[in-house]
């Protein structure tokens, strides 16, 4: 199979054809791969793509309830017992249409669903792989942290330190005028939401964990604390650090989770399919406006342009 600049090569053929092909080349390239695959695998595909990396900081190419139309889309006229492989390229986003998305996912495919990792699915990316039975990850590709965070703050991170607040003040009263400043910019509600965001976040990896991953272990005590201490571990914010934390595919199955390495567990040809299909859909993102594409493995497609180029 094609490698990143092989890729490009065969995409500047295609724009050579013709100008109908040159407004369409990388489409025609990415479709092409992606069937390909499907007919490697026979299993559906959907690729669930955010142009972040390249065009970054755009609110639009996270996650959000705007998606739940181009998976509709998607699924229109799959054959659904053949299962699904969610390949998944995203920083993350809104919990709540994550969670919905895996809801309706899972009322058509069952927990026939296996999530693949070219590179990086982050936050709620890394929800919605928990979701599904096996995770399939590469050398280079990693998960993140699920810890929930407000406009950029991290919710664990708001908790501890309001904790840390009513320690010192109790210890020291003299303290009381330093943490006003600090916890005097919250607004109403904000711990609160914080708290239920940590909450929910645990709660939903923790039940799809239980449900899916380890739906089939009998002892179903253990299969619920396995799902309990991997969701733990996951939105551990003092452990990680940093909600940008990478997770490589050995650090996400010593935690527990069900990780199939493409390169060990597959093949070869399996490999190159999915790295080429991911260097299809970087190619798009980089040389042409969009920053979000949905699509499945018979070309049906949800586009999301820049606004600004569109």
């Amino acid at each position: 199979m094609p490698n990143w600049s092989e890729v490009l090569v065969e995409i500047q053929g295609q724009a050579a054809l013709g100008t109908s092909h040159a407004q369409r080349a990388a489409d025609i390239v990415r479709k092409k791969y992606l069937e390909t695959l499907h007919g490697y695998t026979g299993r559906n595909v959907i690729a669930y793509y955010s142009g972040f990396l390249s065009k970054p900081g755009l609110a639009t190419s996270e996650i959000n309830d705007e998606d739940k139309n181009g998976f509709m889309m998607a699924v229109h006229k799959m054959d659904k017992p053949k299962g699904l492989d969610l390949i998944l390229h995203t920083p993350g986003g809104s919990i709540a249409s994550t969670q919905s998305i895996v809801n309706y996912l899972h009322k058509i495919f069952g927990r026939d669903i296996r999530a693949i990792i070219p590179q990086i699915a982050m936050s709620a990316g890394t929800m919605m792989a928990c979701a599904c039975k096996e995770i399939w990850m590469g050398k280079h590709s990693n998960l993140g942290p699920i810890d929930p965070h407000f406009r950029g703050i991290p919710a664990y991170g708001v908790v501890k330190e309001f904790r840390r607040a009513v320690r010192e003040v109790k210890r020291d009263q003299d303290k009381i005028k330093i943490w006003q400043q600090i916890i005097g910019q919250y607004r109403p509600t904000f711990l609160s939401q914080c708290e239920n965001a940590i909450k929910w976040s645990n709660t939903f990896v923790e039940q799809e964990l239980a449900a899916g991953m380890f739906g089939d272990m009998p002892d179903r005590a253990e299969a619920k604390a396995k799902a309990k201490r991997i969701a733990k571990t996951l939105a551990n914010y003092s452990e990680n650090k940093s909600h940008e934390k990478h997770l490589h595919a050995e650090d996400c199955k010593k935690i527990g989770l069900v990780i199939k390495q493409i390169e060990q567990d597959g093949d070869a040809q399996l490999q190159d399919l999915i790295l080429t299909v991911h260097h299809c859909y970087m190619h798009a993102f980089m040389n042409t406006p969009a920053i979000k594409i949905i699509e499945n493995q018979s070309g049906a497609a949800l586009i999301k342009l820049h606004a600004a180029a569109a």
